[in-house]
């Protein structure tokens, strides 16, 4: 008698075959995630250098929005920054002393062995105080007054000293090397300058009107000046 075969086996050969198969098949795209990943990186790469490109090309254009509104007089600028080989800052300081400082003139000057140099905007017309405190008497201290913003020191600054004295609210510099004050802070404005006409180069001052001063009596003589606290303000 013939035995009948036996039907296959749930997981048999052939299904632990595609089982194995399937298996292999996951081991292959196992990598695919860090395939993933790496896309993702890039994607995130691309987008931050869009964002610094776009950042960048903004602060271009902001760097170039003086220009914008210059109309037929841009190119006349462009070609003037171009020639006297300025940097946009140094272009917009000549504009702005044009503007601020109209009808003033820009004095240079120094110290005697060329140490300090500074430069000043005042008028051409030099109000000038002498007064006969005691100190100012010994160093012949004649002056005139200017707002701090319109005092530049060009070079010198390591070879300044310093001496005060009573209130110590003067602070009179002068040159380490040859003892030359140029300018100092007085008393009277400490937020300004008292600049010696005296040591400005030749060129720029038109006349010098001379007023005393009672330096001898200083508090009264502040008391009794209407204008000399406030031209450090002006």
């Amino acid at each position: 008698m013939v035995k009948a075969k036996k039907p296959a086996s749930k997981g048999g050969a052939a299904e632990r075959h595609t089982r194995t198969a399937a298996a292999a098949g996951a081991i292959q795209e196992a990598p695919k995630p860090a395939v993933q990943l790496s896309s993702s990186k890039k994607v995130k790469g691309k987008k931050v250098a869009i964002k610094k490109q776009v950042e960048e090309q903004k602060k271009e254009e902001d760097e170039q929005s003086v220009f914008l509104d210059l109309g037929g007089q841009r190119q006349r600028w462009v070609n003037f920054v171009e020639q006297q080989s300025l940097s946009s800052e140094e272009a917009a300081k000549l504009l702005l002393d044009s503007y601020e400082y109209k009808g003033l003139v820009k004095h240079s000057g120094g110290c005697h062995c060329g140490a300090v140099r500074f430069e000043v905007w005042a008028s051409a017309d030099l109000h000038v105080f002498d007064c006969n405190c005691s100190i100012c008497v010994k160093k012949q201290n004649r002056h005139f007054i200017i707002p701090g913003s319109r005092f530049k020191l060009l070079k010198g600054a390591d070879n300044l000293t310093t001496y005060n004295f009573n209130t110590k609210k003067a602070q009179h510099t002068f040159c380490k090397t040859c003892g030359v004050q140029s300018f100092y802070t007085p008393r009277s404005n400490p937020d300004g300058y008292g600049i010696a006409p005296h040591c400005l180069d030749e060129g720029t001052v038109r006349s010098i009107h001379v007023e005393q001063i009672n330096g001898k009596e200083w508090e009264k003589a502040m008391k009794e000046h209407k204008t000399i606290r406030s031209m450090s303000q002006s």
